[in-house]
């Protein structure tokens, strides 16, 4: 099912702040903040009006050692002394972090992903598509990826329900209606999220009309045919409350040909409460159009930046999502959180690739891997009618996902030998269903790259190629405890744990690959426990340790023999069985504080180290035979994710500033041999010239993680309607994808520099504009190697398309200069 890993967070794991105070408030001390799901009591109205402000973002300030308000539409006070879903964020044993709606406005970057990138230290993003909508968000060397095949470790939440796709565990980012989000919490490695949290987890809470009050209107566009409009609106009156959010952008792309995309996105809230209880409905709908550019050869990059390497590559995504949530008071101590949800999932991909048919020895005839006919041995061989054309072929696949689920959890904060105590206890339960079916049609390549179909379907299982037509059934089972015990009003102490229990049957629906159908369960307790002691008021000492599993995805369960690669994202085959993941993570640090009043300075860090050993680890592998988009997935052992993490921000008068810095230390554990195909330092079979392979060795670096990460930024207040900004991002070298003994020159590492301004008209009207990559710098995202020769002509003896690339290596190059401008009102 598409959110079914995992369940429904717990409503006190995610812990929030407030945001940065104006220049004439105070900042808040102890923050307390509540949890994600949207059942979670919203702040109530105080005896008195809240001071209202002209940016929807500003609150009240809250008073030491009090409950702060979330950040909300006109700046509700703090949130019912009963709500026993609150948790003090400084009593949490890990590093955890924060964004409010500010951090997601539009003055500081142009979308969801560029927000989180821009404030979460540790999290960097790589990109795999050429979409900007479907960038992959790296977080201490896991990933939440929206590229089928990339194995997930981060588990990400919206209202209090896994939004990861059920078949391959992705994240469709393009999802998330950023103007509708209240806050976003990242924590680190904890079982209390459910399966796949093995890295860490994102809890999204969305706006309602409790939380922001008014309406707002928004447009923008710039560089490449941005053109983006918003409209959010919401109100309460009485004890009823209604939000709703619609988005809608189009961008035509900085790459060649076909890039364009179309985003379409809705969210909406209907609330009612009294004094106990708080009841919320909730929809969520998209309907988006985005074009993809896959990695492009390096030399193809150094004759032109924007070129692309076989097109056209699109993906048609829809959703409909409705969440109920419900939170109750009992009394001041007991109280009952739930949701239950329906979530309808919709994809359609099309992506025009190179292809493994070629003439046989017959030339008359197609044939495809080792002299095999493309319609398999019983329907005989496809004539050759196709000429001097060049031979490609264009990869479909739809994902059809239906799923249901809910989660019940009481919380009590009785206190416990005379000393204060939160205790979580839960259960969830998720189904769902989700149809998968997928060709592969023979094409034709033109001078510009461009894949023709011939309505020729390939039909071939012995090379990996055959249409599917597979129902995969997941059921996931979770149940958890934690408590929070003050063993002294300095030293607090957190344990707990979570069963979890997964349950995936795959079926063949064509009746031709009994093998296909499989029935697979896996099962797991997992610990958590930590400490935080309180040194001084302005220092905090922190300790942990916790351990989190993650199933194999069907998509990974029916890919996973290496006799039988498989066109990754679109072709399954009959395979080994996968083993789950389990990840043990140590971390410790300190944070701490000073200064209460901007015009004063008010100061905030941390400094962090941490550990993640995972077992059974799960890796994408390359084809045997160096077929692009070719491979399978399998258990690598035990890989090592391990670093320093530092953070800084100061606030003083008209001046913010902030920087930070992640070290991410990425290794196998284990002695493996891994099939590397197209790499130039691999070793060739002695038994078949057509393979090649490495011997990872402990030690050897995982690819595609960067081991630097460094952000700054500073923003000035020229006068009191007037802000400019500028910020830095560094992201260190990376190993290529696939350079497992790390022998092939790495990714460079590159730096961006991004400047922003805002001038606030009126109270109401607010123009702002961005510069990104103001340099404009060339750089690479991520990078591989692909397979080298060009495309073969339907005709032997005529010279490949593209044969003379010869450099193996292909990457995503980072975007050039682009600027924006917008303009905003609110009322």
């Amino acid at each position: 099912m598409l959110t079914a890993i995992g369940a429904a967070a717990p409503l006190t794991v995610v812990y929030a702040q407030t945001p940065a105070p104006a220049p004439t408030e105070l900042p808040p001390v102890t923050v307390i903040a509540p949890s994600p799901l949207a059942g979670t009591r919203s702040p109530k109205p105080a005896a008195r009006p809240a001071v209202q402000t002209s940016r929807t973002t500003r609150t009240r300030a809250a008073p030491a050692q009090t409950a702060a308000a979330p950040e909300g539409g006109t700046g509700v006070p703090g949130p019912s002394e009963r709500d026993s879903t609150l948790i003090d964020r400084d009593k949490v044993p890990s590093n955890t972090a924060v964004m409010t709606a500010a951090d997601f406005s539009h003055n500081y970057s142009t979308n969801f992903l560029d927000a989180v990138n821009r404030k979460l230290p540790g999290v960097t993003l790589t990109d795999q598509t050429g979409n900007p909508f479907q960038r992959t968000l790296d977080y201490r060397g896991f990933v939440a990826s929206p590229v089928q095949g990339t194995p997930q470790g981060i588990a990400v939440y919206q209202n209090g329900v896994r939004i990861n796709e059920s078949w391959g565990d992705v994240i469709n980012w393009d999802f998330i209606p950023e103007k509708a989000i209240d806050r976003l919490s990242l924590v680190p490695n904890s079982p209390i999220f459910g399966l796949n949290a093995i890295g860490g987890a994102l809890s999204i809470q969305m706006k309602n009309g409790f939380t922001y009050q008014g309406v707002e209107g928004e447009a923008f566009g710039g560089s490449y045919g941005r053109v983006q409009g918003s409209v959010q609106a919401g109100g309460q009156k009485d004890n009823i409350s209604a939000y709703a959010a619609f988005e809608s952008a189009y961008d035509r792309g900085w790459r060649d040909y076909a890039n364009s995309s179309h985003v379409n996105r809705m969210y909406v809230d209907i609330g009612a409460r009294n004094d106990d209880t708080e009841f919320h409905v909730n929809f969520t709908g998209a309907n988006n159009l985005l074009g993809n550019v896959a990695a492009t050869p390096v030399e193809m990059l150094n004759q032109r930046w924007s070129s692309v390497y076989t097109w056209p590559q699109s993906t048609h995504l829809q959703l409909a999502f409705v969440n109920a949530t419900l939170n109750h008071n009992f009394s001041d101590t007991w109280s009952f959180q739930g949701n239950a949800y329906f979530r309808g999932f919709r994809q359609s991909h099309v992506d025009g690739n190179g292809t493994d048919v070629a003439p046989c020895d017959d030339p008359t005839n197609l044939c495809i891997g080792d002299g095999l006919p493309i319609f398999g041995p019983a329907d005989g061989t496809v004539p050759n009618t196709l000429g001097t054309a060049f031979l490609g072929e264009i990869d479909r696949n739809r994902v059809a996902t239906n799923s249901f689920g809910g989660t019940a959890q009481l919380t009590n904060t009785d206190r416990l030998f005379g000393h204060d105590n939160h205790v979580v206890m839960g259960v969830s339960v998720d189904h769902g269903n989700t149809k998968f079916t997928a060709t592969s049609e023979l094409g034709t390549v033109d001078q510009n790259l461009f894949v023709t179909g011939t309505g020729v379907f390939i039909n071939q299982p012995d090379a990996g190629l055959s249409p599917v037509d597979l129902r995969a059934t997941n059921t996931y089972t979770g149940v958890y405890l934690t408590d929070t015990f003050d063993v002294t009003n300095k030293f607090s102490v957190t344990a707990g744990g979570r069963f979890n229990y997964a349950q995936i049957d795959l079926q063949d629906q064509t009746g031709t690959n009994d093998l296909l159908n499989s029935s697979n369960r896996f099962q797991r307790f997992n610990p958590v426990i930590g400490g935080t002691y309180k040194i001084t008021p302005n220092l905090t000492a922190y300790a942990g340790y916790s351990e989190a599993n993650r199933a194999p995805t069907p998509l990974e369960l029916g890919c996973s023999d290496p006799n039988h690669p498989c066109m990754i994202d679109t072709f399954l085959v009959a395979d080994p069985p996968l083993k789950q993941v389990v990840a043990h993570t140590v971390e410790a640090g300190l944070r701490g504080g000073w200064g209460r009043d901007v015009r004063t300075g008010v100061l905030s860090w941390g400094l962090g180290v941490f550990r993640t050993l995972s077992d059974d680890d799960i890796i994408q592998v390359a084809s045997p035979l160096g077929v692009n988009n070719f491979g399978f997935f399998q258990n690598a052992g035990q890989t090592l994710r391990q670093g320093i993490e530092a953070k800084l921000e100061y606030r003083y008068n008209s001046w913010n500033a902030y920087a930070n810095y992640t070290y991410v230390d990425a290794t196998y554990q284990s002695a493996i041999t891994l099939f590397s195909p197209n790499n130039p330092n691999a070793q060739t079979d002695p038994n078949n010239d057509d393979v090649s392979f490495v011997n990872v060795k402990p030690g050897d670096h995982i690819p595609g993680i960067p081991a630097h990460r460094f952000k700054a930024g500073v923003e000035y207040n020229v006068t009191d309607a007037w802000k400019i900004g500028a910020d830095l991002n560094v992201v260190g070298s990376q190993w290529i994808i696939h350079d497992d003994t790390n022998q092939s020159p790495k990714v460079p590492a590159y730096s961006v520099v991004n400047l922003h301004t805002s001038y606030q008209i009126t109270k109401n009207i607010e123009v702002f504009g961005l510069i990104n990559n103001v340099f404009n710098q060339h750089y690479y995202l991520s990078g591989a190697f692909y397979q080298t020769g060009g495309f073969a002509s339907a005709t032997p003896g005529v010279t490949n398309l593209m044969a003379q690339l010869s450099d193996p290596r292909t990457f995503v190059p980072g975007m050039p200069l682009a600027a924006y401008a917008g303009i905003r009102a609110k009322f």
